[in-house]
């Protein structure tokens, strides 16, 4: 096994029970914190241990300026990756509800960032894993292990002080992964300023998705592509609303051979907790 991006249900399904491999249920629902670990409880992939959003991929005694879900306190997420049985040595998959556009991509990229290349998430998620008939149960998540042995990688992270340095590029070095009634304005359901950062495109995560599941690398290639406008994804920074979602057009990016973005982990709540920041609205 070594996926790294993405994994259909059916190449998973074939390898469960393998050493080596974990699970980790990541499904959350911002609407009520608490159902996706209930769902866990109920059923999940059989032997999938949980990760909470908001208490183990998140740090939410951090200051306001980190955004609605800042990057959680690599101390206390090196612990977290030890209690689901992660070592440097598994191959690891995630999966959320459906899409992956909350916490799995996150997962996803904390593990990246701490250095371990065999991550992916599943595709299509427990949606598609259902639909096609394959297990869940309630079987214990895995042994717990020693605490992960790195941590994050902080150059791969964007802070504020960066996004500010680059307001005066032309348009298309930032993409914005919120809906585009958000991105333009119009709306503003979370945060407490409505628009989005100048100089950015928005690339909502839901365009990497078809019938639930990620568009095919060479179709993303093109979309990204014609965002980028000949930028290299090394050049290119990724945000949302809190962090979250930003990740997923991370993985959109890498699953179609444009690795080396980065993401923004204060991004839109991170941004607007400083009134004075300025403030784009419209396309």
């Amino acid at each position: 096994m070594n996926w790294t991006t993405l994994v259909s249900a059916e190449t998973l399904a074939a390898a469960l029970g393998q050493p080596g491999l974990v699970l980790v249920d990541c499904r959350h629902a911002l609407a009520d914190a608490e159902a996706g670990e209930r769902a866990w409880q109920a059923a999940h992939l059989p032997g999938a241990g949980f990760a909470h959003l908001d208490r183990d991929l998140s740090d939410h005694a951090a200051d306001a300026s980190l955004g609605r879900h800042p990057l959680p306190d690599p101390a206390a997420f090196q612990a977290v990756l030890g209690r689901l049985g992660i070592t440097p040595d598994v191959q690891v998959v995630a999966y959320d509800a459906a899409d992956g556009a909350l916490a799995a991509a996150r997962l996803w990229w904390l593990l990246k960032l701490s250095g371990h290349e065999r991550v992916a998430v599943l595709d299509g998620g427990v949606a598609r894993w259902q639909a096609l008939g394959l297990p869940m149960d309630a079987s214990p998540a895995p042994a717990p292990a020693a605490p992960y042995p790195r941590r994050f990688d902080a150059a791969q992270v964007v802070r504020t002080d960066e996004v500010l340095g680059r307001l005066a590029e032309p348009a298309g070095w930032l993409l914005d992964a919120r809906a585009p009634e958000r991105f333009r304005g119009e709306v503003e359901p979370l945060d407490p300023v409505a628009g989005h950062i100048p100089g950015a495109l928005n690339r909502p995560y839901a365009a990497n998705l078809e019938g639930g599941r990620m568009r095919a690398p060479e179709v993303l290639r093109s979309q990204f592509e014609a965002l980028l406008g000949g930028r290299r994804p090394e050049d290119v920074v990724l945000s949302c609303g809190s962090g979250v979602t930003a990740c997923h057009n991370l993985l959109a990016m890498a699953h179609a051979g444009l690795p080396g973005a980065r993401v923004y982990a204060p991004s839109w709540s991170g941004w607007v907790s400083d009134r004075s920041r300025p403030v784009a609205t419209g396309d």
